[in-house]
């Protein structure tokens, strides 16, 4: 089988640094494939993924793939779908205030 390469949204590496630079640990899963969200961030005690979509591109370019409707739908947990720092930050919001019984 050979290898693939991974399509990572050019905004990625904005987020990533935005997130590490907030106390978070940050790992990519971008090249899981198979729907998985693209990254797996540590903050405050939570476990959050993030499905990172470009908003530069158009709306028809930022919908979930096919996989990723199939793994969003069948996961249990949280996930998330941001395009910015400011959709990141409300995450975290939303992520903390559930924690604290909010």
């Amino acid at each position: 089988m050979g290898h693939t390469k991974t399509k990572v949204d050019k905004n990625q590496r904005l987020i990533m640094d935005w997130l590490i630079a907030a106390g978070a640990t940050v790992d990519s899963l971008a090249a899981c494939g198979k729907g998985i969200p693209d990254l797996l961030v540590g903050f405050r005690g939570l476990n959050i993924l993030l499905e990172v979509k470009n908003p530069d591109m158009p709306p028809s370019k930022r919908v979930l793939t096919p996989d990723q409707v199939t793994w969003h739908a069948k996961h249990g947990g949280q996930v998330a779908v941001v395009e910015t720092v400011m959709d990141v930050m409300q995450v975290l919001a939303i992520c903390n205030g559930k924690r604290r019984g909010r």
